[in-house]
Order: structure tokens, then sequence, then C-alpha cells
């Protein structure tokens, strides 16, 4: 097997080889592209990551400045927002659903090292896949961890750290993120109410 192969399968991989090295400089590249744009170039900025991710919604924004190692492991479905200072460290896949919106300083982070200090040293790595679902919002300074997944209609409380799954339809945050409590009915009564208030303040 490549490294590539190894590092995108989850085994133990050297990253410095002549495929993935170009693949990184292609993020380089791009990423440095894109942090340099202005407010005026929006459509020149969806251009550079559609060019940069696997895959994308129509869709989407990330405030510069953002970094990413690959960016060809990203897939983001429709109508995806993320904040300043997005860093996702994309050794394995990571999978965005669609509505999601991140606040400012939220990292994925795909990439493992070994505990054992003799094989540490060797410069061998991992990776673990990441998996965000639909309509989730993760608040600002949150990390995700190597082989996370969260589910559907989620909110993440800001400054979170996320290692272990978190399940649909519920609040959590901490350090270890945990869950909180459900979304539930009297959740959506009263966001609903707000916003037949907001339309009601847009009309007088």
């Amino acid at each position: 097997m490549t490294e590539k192969e190894l590092m995108l399968s989850e085994q133990l991989y050297l990253a410095g080889d002549e495929e993935l090295t170009r693949e990184f400089m292609r993020a380089k590249r791009l990423t440095r592209l894109y942090n340099s744009t202005t407010e005026e170039q929006m459509d020149y900025r969806a251009q550079l990551l559609k060019e940069l991710f696997a895959k994308t919604g129509e869709n989407l924004h990330i405030e510069p400045t953002f970094r990413c190692d690959y960016g060809t492991n990203i897939s983001i479905g429709e109508n995806f927002y993320a904040n300043y200072d997005c860093i996702i460290v994309d050794v394995c896949s990571v999978t965005i659903g669609d509505n999601v919106f991140w606040g400012p300083r939220v990292c994925v982070y795909t990439a493992g090292h070994p505990i054992d200090a003799k094989v540490r040293s060797t410069q061998l790595e991992f990776g673990r896949k990441v998996s965000i679902g639909s309509d989730v919002w993760i608040g600002g300074n949150t990390v995700i961890n190597p082989g996370v997944s969260i589910g559907d209609n989620v909110v993440i409380g800001s400054g979170s750290v996320v290692t272990k799954d978190i399940p649909s339809g519920v609040i959590a945050a901490g350090c270890p993120c945990k869950v909180l409590r459900k979304i539930n009915e009297d959740d959506r009564i009263y966001w609903e109410e707000q916003e037949q208030k907001y339309k009601a303040n847009k009309r007088d």
C-alpha cells in the first residue's frame, strides 16, 4: 500500500513521501490564495474552496483565515458557514452535512500520534475519520478530536473538546464534551415564537 492508502485507511503511515507532499503543497497554495482574498472577491473564494475540497454544496462560506492539510479529504454539504480561524487537519476524511454553522476558531483534528515515544519518534502517525451530521451548530473555540461522529440537529457549546461521539438531537458542551440535554418541543415553540416576533418587528 502507498503512504496515502495507509493514511486514508486509518493505519500507521509516513507523511513525507512524494505523493502526500505534492497534495500538501497544493492545499498550502490554495489556502494561501484564499486567505489573501478580499471581501469583494466572494465568487473567487467559492471557486477556490470548490477546487480545494473533495465535495461542496453550492452555498458555502469560510471566513479567512482557514487552514487544512490536504482539502481533498473534506466533503461539505449545502449551506455551510465557518467563522474566523477555522482549522481542519484532514489526514482522514472529514464529512460535514447540510446547514452546518461554526463559530470562530473551530478546529477539527483527524491526526493522531503513537503513545509510545519510541514509535512516535520514527515519525509514524495515523488518522481517524470525523463525521458531522446536518443541522449542527458548533460554538467558537471548539476542538473536535480524531474519530468523533456528531449526529444531526446538534448544538455544541463554545469551548468544548469533543472526544467521543455525540448523538443526534442534543445540546452538548464541556471539556470533555458531554450531552447536557435533548433538544425538545419546548425549544421549537420558543424559537418559532422568537422568529414570529422578528417578522413582526420587520413589518413595523
